[in-house]
């Protein structure tokens, strides 16, 4: 890596006390205008909750820190264009984010990246370029142009908006009290945002990777980003292939996520056409990555997030005609999801409500729930439905 591109990378790395709840507040604050809040769907094949992000606009969490990250350089006079690198998830959010606040954008697109995602972003009317034969190649040609011709470049997960902008899941969580919430890890802006929205809540935070496809894992192990990889293998979850994960991601999960789960390919596959079959939902390979991991996952109240359904229709077909799900479990009983419990305030919430508001200088409440008793009050509000709800096993 040269100086310029360290440099680049290393500005993110010191805006890291710059990154905290207040952040992701003040980003659902901007983004509730244009987003939808996601659903939750509860999984009784797998026993476990789904925030279903596949149905996000774009059909990605992605949009979140996109659309955050523009609205931020908005807010500070920052009108470069902007140039990013993606598999395909943030190259569509970020198209799509600048053709709705009318922003000039840029992709550099592996050559691999899945047609279906190439297409999404052309038609929201960003430029695209194909460069490389993997997102680690394409994002060092993307920081050359940004270099050469002074745009922005926007990290799909090393960047302060785009973290804070990923977020506003956990705050939609944040209203349910999961006790335990599983989140795909490619670079690491998903699962570090969720971490700082969560984890003050007594939330466990689980994040899940694929085998070979696991420097993540390996670097917090570690504690240090100097364990690299020369490549990565090939895997169904392209959108989570990532050989160089964030130095910022890194040191924020390195605090706060409570263990990462590791699984094997065929583990993901077979996730994916159950939960196309059996719970009908559309998922693509990294956003069946969560729930692939649950099964190793302990909790009464577990919650994995769909992260995307960007999947090409050839891939499907080629699943469902090569895996074969074993049948699932005899079903248990439900345990269900709290109701939303009273909203709480703390001077911190107030304060950055207030900043939240504007400058009609309205006070809004931006905070989110937090049980007085966590434990009193969650074992209360899960009392077992009737018995005429049922659930499958917590193992897929």
């Amino acid at each position: 890596m040269d100086v310029a591109r360290a440099a680049v990378v290393e500005s993110h790395v010191d805006a890291d006390d710059r990154v905290d709840v207040g952040d992701v507040l003040r980003a659902q604050h901007r983004l509730r205008r244009h987003l939808p809040i996601t659903p939750l769907h509860y999984a009784e094949r797998f026993g476990c909750w789904l925030k279903l992000e596949n149905l996000q606009h774009t059909g990605s969490y992605k949009v979140r820190g996109a659309l955050n990250a523009l609205l931020a350089a908005a807010e500070r006079g920052d009108d470069r264009p902007v140039i990013a690198a993606s598999a395909g998830n943030h190259a569509q959010g970020l198209a799509w984010a600048g053709y709705r606040l009318r922003h000039p954008v840029i992709t550099v697109m592996p050559r691999n990246a899945p047609e279906n995602k190439v297409a999404g972003v052309s038609h929201w009317g960003a430029t695209v370029r194909l460069h490389g034969d993997c997102f680690d190649e394409a994002r060092q040609f993307a920081m050359d142009l940004a270099e050469r011709n002074g745009y922005r470049f926007l990290s799909a997960f090393d960047d302060p908006d785009v973290i804070a902008g990923q977020g506003t899941v956990g705050l939609e969580l944040a209203e349910h009290l999961p006790d335990v919430v599983i989140v795909p890890i490619g670079g690491g802006g998903l699962a570090a945002g969720v971490a700082l929205a969560l984890k003050t809540q007594g939330v466990r935070i689980v994040g899940a990777q694929i085998e070979g496809v696991d420097v993540m894992a390996n670097r917090l192990r570690a504690g240090s980003d100097d364990i690299s990889v020369d490549a990565v293998a090939a895997t169904l979850g392209d959108g989570v292939r990532v050989a160089d994960p964030g130095r910022l991601t890194r040191r924020i999960l390195q605090s706060r996520i409570d263990d990462v789960v590791v699984v094997r390919e065929a583990e993901l596959r077979e996730t994916l056409v159950r939960l196309l079959l059996e719970v009908h939902v559309l998922a693509e390979g990294a956003g069946a990555l969560a729930l692939a991991a649950g099964r190793r996952v302990p909790g009464k109240r577990k919650c994995a997030v769909v992260s995307g359904g960007n999947i090409d229709a050839a891939v499907i077909a080629q699943l469902l005609s090569e895996v074969r799900p074993r049948a699932p479990r005899r079903p248990r009983r439900r345990t269900a999801l709290p109701p939303t419990p009273p909203a709480f305030r703390t001077d911190a919430a107030v304060a950055i409500s207030r900043i939240a508001g504007g400058a009609d200088g309205a006070a809004r409440q931006e905070s989110y729930p937090r049980s007085s008793s966590p434990k009193s009050s969650r074992d209360s509000a899960l009392a077992t439905p009737r018995a005429t709800r049922t659930e499958s096993p917590v193992e897929a």
